[in-house]
């Protein structure tokens, strides 16, 4: 069964995400996998460090993966990592990066590999954008294709950023029957292992299906890869 998996708007690891306490707890490990492949033009050791002091205040270790470029994926070691890893977090900014990371990459399979054995995967910001396909490539807010680990699903992470208009106009774009999802920052949207989706963290998401708003069960017809 596959295991947890934690959509979150951005803002991670910061006051109001106690859903990480208990995405820890249900990966049964001390050890939180960092991908910073988003935030490979921000900084990421910063990033690191971040997820290093708080996660060291739930009583676990985070390391950082050294991936941020396409030749960083291919390395057998990252790969390895990545495969034995019980909870992985993506993270970052910039999906169309991220993407150019991940995919057809034997990181990306040993990512999706690991989660459908129950591993926890949490990606965040970039890292949430570019699970689902289509991808919103937040720079505009239009369509793009993503990794597809979620198929006929699109997320609009740091929704609490955009202008109404920029929202609006994102929405009207989405192909017919495909559901979006606004997550602001310090909230995630989690679907756990017997597919149920729910809300966790500070704020509130907003889902809308063919430019109406809509239920949060509309998520359950979505079947991961």
């Amino acid at each position: 069964m596959s295991g947890p998996l934690a959509l979150v708007g951005g803002g991670e690891w910061t006051a109001g995400c106690t859903f990480d306490r208990e995405l820890l707890a249900a990966s049964e490990a001390d050890e939180v996998l960092v991908i910073p492949a988003g935030s490979a033009f921000e900084n990421p050791r910063r990033a690191l460090e971040q997820a290093g002091a708080w996660f060291a205040e739930l009583g676990a270790r985070a390391r950082g993966l050294d991936v941020l470029t396409r030749t960083d994926g291919l390395v057998a070691e990252h790969v390895d990592a990545v495969r034995a890893a019980r909870f992985t977090y993506l993270i970052g900014t910039s999906p169309m990066h991220l993407r150019s990371v991940l995919k057809d990459s034997p990181l990306y399979d040993a990512l999706v590999g690991a989660w459908h054995d129950g591993a926890v995967l949490a990606g965040s910001g970039a890292g949430a954008d570019v699970l689902c396909d289509p991808m919103v490539d937040t720079r505009g807010g239009a369509y793009t294709v993503g990794l597809g680990l979620l198929p006929g699903l699109a997320v609009i992470p740091r929704v609490n950023q955009w202008s109404p208009e920029k929202v609006r106009r994102t929405v009207e774009l989405a192909p017919p029957g495909v559901p979006v999802v606004g997550i602001p920052e310090a909230t995630a949207l989690i679907r756990d292992p017997d597919g149920t989706w729910r809300v966790d963290g500070v704020g509130e998401v907003t889902v809308y299906l063919d430019g109406a708003l809509a239920p949060l069960e509309v998520l359950g017809g979505i079947v991961p890869r």
